[in-house]
């Protein structure tokens, strides 16, 4: 758990149409040469998208878990597997280390957006320990407490996409140790219906990023007196 609260900062909010998660992009040094594979948010499958915080190692043994499992049940069923049912398996997994001697737990939290045709849209959040639930608005890693405030306050079931977009990225700024936020920063993926009705993912770009930014703080300057 202090691996997780040490970690970059995620945001998950389900929007009436929709779901979109977030988060901080630790590593920004000039230095380092750009990732060719987002650093915090994976494709699971077509309906599904996950956020971590944590150790990223860890992360990677059980997304590749999650790929083969969501697989195998599409290979064996020919429709995409239940989004709990796929975070139920994964966080048994994650708690049979728990409880065996000589192996560890699984130092990273989840958050996964995703939809089925039973229940639409859904938000999960998943820990070390194999404990999960369904959330509307939920935070995990370094400053979630601040992260979880403001959604309390800010969040209402009738959000859009769109606001949610919004939402999250005004909370992962005040998750962030620094006074100017910046696009690069920050990774945004949306899984929502296209005009086609398909269900789609999309990589929220900087640019729309930054201009939800300079939005936000031009709404959060004083009004000059006339």
């Amino acid at each position: 758990m202090q691996a997780i609260d040490n970690a970059g900062a995620a945001v998950g909010i389900l929007a009436t149409d929709g779901v979109v998660i977030g988060a901080e992009k630790k590593q920004t040094s000039r230095l380092l040469a750009r990732p060719k594979t987002s650093e915090k948010l994976y494709m699971i499958d077509d309906h599904v998208a996950v956020a971590v915080a944590g150790l990223t190692a860890d992360a990677n043994v059980l997304i590749d878990y999650l790929r083969r499992t969501a697989a195998n049940y599409k290979l064996t069923f020919q429709e995409p597997q239940p989004i709990e049912q796929l975070v139920r398996m994964v966080c048994d997994a994650k708690q049979t280390y728990t409880q065996q001697g000589g192996l560890r737990p699984f130092g990273v939290s989840f958050l996964f957006a995703g939809f089925d045709r039973h229940h639409g849209f859904q938000l999960y959040r998943s820990d070390p320990s194999g404990n999960y639930g369904a959330w509307r608005a939920t935070a995990i890693g370094a400053n979630n407490k601040a992260a979880t405030s403001l959604l309390v306050s800010e969040f209402t079931p009738e959000l859009s996409v769109d606001d949610s977009l919004e939402l999250a990225i005004k909370t992962l700024t005040k998750t962030m140790d620094t006074t100017s936020p910046a696009a690069e920063k920050m990774e945004f993926v949306i899984l929502r219906r296209d005009a086609r009705g398909t269900l789609a993912q999309s990589v929220v770009k900087d640019a729309d990023v930054q201009a939800v930014l300079d939005r936000i703080a031009a709404a959060a300057e004083p009004q000059a007196d006339v």
